[in-house]
């Protein structure tokens, strides 16, 4: 079943299938304030946060799914508007060669009111690593803007690139996005509407066959570039990611450019873009591919500063109480955010049947067929409509490396509230060379725990159905921590250019992601 197919001729079939997530959900939820299920009122009080965590996720979830018109129609626009356009591929120390695949790219658009600058972050950079961007650059007849000043990361390059520069829409493409040639003539039509700000196109990643690492990565942006992003489309919500996004320049000057005091600047830019009253547009076409990381090391920490920028908008500039966004785009950006506490829940989730299993120590006296009756169904429906909204695409691996990203989203948690200084850290376009197997270790020690737990149980109790229950628990934790356990351990491979490029090709062909 092809998922977009579903929501536009099948609204009200994917409506009633919310509806019972809701109902259910809530039924589900009642179960948790019967106050004869409270075991131990510590650990009863961590899982009801966890809980109210999970259903308040779910909730959000469905809300950005619900099947609406969107306010601009995604058709193949025509030229009424020809503005100039600027586009800026951001450069940090990456190879040449794939920065000048990227250039050519740009530099072969069939749009022809273009300029294409190399942005040339010399501060992080060796001089004979920004000497060389610049020597690239005219090589291939393209201009370079070199910074040689500190501040702002990858936003102070750009807003360093936004004062030497005049073109009314700004492209921007980080080193390793490839665009196709017709990505201009793609984006930059919509913007004859003045309202819209910016429009944004997925990242679609060549290399993901490689190994376990780049299929991971893109089966969790296949989810977010499908479902979610379609959804926040729809309530004007889309928000910049970094790259393969197009921006009116003057709507950017608004908000004083990209913010440079966050890590996850394109996030925060967005809330500030929305709140002006601006429009945003996606568009769910591959128009430009990259390369996922391809280690586990790249991988970390890739989603580490995705979780700290994100959990610094949460706890320093909440955007449900930012003035200037409608409620529904305060809902959304909250969401967007809240994801990356999903390791704090995680991380009760596996205490739980630990500590039953090594003390006796019980957070809910209900038994396990109680529980199941509100609990089953509840899952059920959850991961049906998960399974339906991503077209049927959604994996194991992909939800195996999400909840075993728990340790980075905990390290960012902290980071947070301790308020510990944190750089930009630009993910590795190569695989990087080393042992990495360390950054397993914590779903190691939770194994080796759980089977000590296991023999500890057992020998007090017998194989009573409270310990059934938590070995069960216990053991679907480490089956859930396999896929990313093995990767770690796993040395990194690649493909060929020509088996990418017929990949690349096979994708982009499809209607959407």
């Amino acid at each position: 079943m092809n998922t977009q197919h579903f929501f536009i001729h099948a609204r009200k079939p994917m409506k009633m299938l919310l509806l019972a997530n809701c109902v259910m959900t809530f039924i589900y939820y009642l179960w948790w304030f019967d106050p004869t299920h409270v075991g131990n009122m510590i650990l009863y009080g961590l899982l009801f946060f966890g809980e109210t965590y999970h259903v308040a996720m779910s909730y959000l979830f469905w809300f950005t799914i619900w099947p609406i018109k969107r306010k601009v129609k995604l058709h193949p626009a025509s030229f009424s508007y020809y503005p100039t356009v600027d586009i800026f591929i951001t450069v940090a120390s990456e190879p040449l060669d794939i920065i000048a695949e990227t250039a050519r790219a740009a530099r072969a658009q069939t749009y022809a009111k273009k300029r294409v600058y190399l942005l040339n972050d010399g501060y992080v950079a060796k001089r004979k690593d920004w000497m060389a961007v610049e020597a690239l650059a005219r090589q291939l007849g393209i201009s370079c803007i070199t910074r040689k000043i500190p501040g702002g990361a990858k936003a102070g390059n750009i807003n360093n690139a936004l004062r030497l520069t005049n073109g009314e829409i700004v492209v921007i493409f980080d080193a390793d996005m490839v665009a196709l040639p017709h990505f201009l003539s793609r984006m930059i039509p919509y913007f004859s509407n003045s309202k819209i700000a910016f429009v944004q196109s997925p990242q679609y990643y060549k290399n993901h066959q490689d190994n376990a690492i780049t299929n991971a990565s893109w089966e969790q942006q296949e989810l977010f570039y499908g479902p979610i992003m379609r959804g926040k489309d729809a309530y004007n919500s889309a928000f910049i990611c970094g790259t393969n996004v197009a921006i009116r320049r003057s709507a950017l000057l608004q908000v004083g450019g990209m913010v440079e005091d966050n890590i996850t600047e394109d996030f925060l830019t967005s809330i500030r873009i929305h709140q002006k009253g601006f429009l945003s547009l996606y568009i769910p076409e591959v128009l430009a591919a990259g390369l996922a990381p391809e280690d586990v090391l790249s991988y970390y920490k890739q989603q580490y500063r995705w979780a700290r920028g994100s959990l610094e908008v949460l706890f320093g500039q909440n955007p449900f109480f930012k003035k200037g966004l409608s409620l529904s785009q305060k809902l959304q950006y909250l969401g967007s955010a809240l994801y990356y506490v999903n390791g704090l829940v995680v991380f009760i989730d596996l205490l739980m049947p630990l500590l039953y299993l090594f003390f006796g120590v019980k957070p809910v006296t209900s038994s396990t067929v109680n529980f199941a009756l509100y609990f089953l169904p509840f899952m059920f429906l959850n991961l049906l409509t998960l399974y339906l909204s991503s077209d049927q695409s959604i994996t194991f691996r992909a939800l195996a490396f999400s909840q075993s990203s728990f340790t980075l989203q905990l390290s960012a948690l902290f980071a947070v509230i301790t308020k510990r200084k944190q750089g930009f850290s630009v993910t590795a376009k190569r695989a990087l060379q080393g042992d990495f197997r360390y950054l397993a270790y914590p779903h190691i020690l939770y194994t080796l725990c759980a089977v000590s737990a296991v023999c500890v149980a057992v020998y007090r109790e017998g194989l009573n159905p409270s310990v059934m229950t938590n070995i069960a628990w216990a053991f679907f934790n480490i089956f859930m921590f396999y896929p990313f356990i093995k990767a770690a351990f796993k040395k990194t491979a690649s493909v060929s250019p020509s088996q990418e490029k017929w990949e690349f090709r096979r994708v982009v062909g499809l209607s959407g992601v």
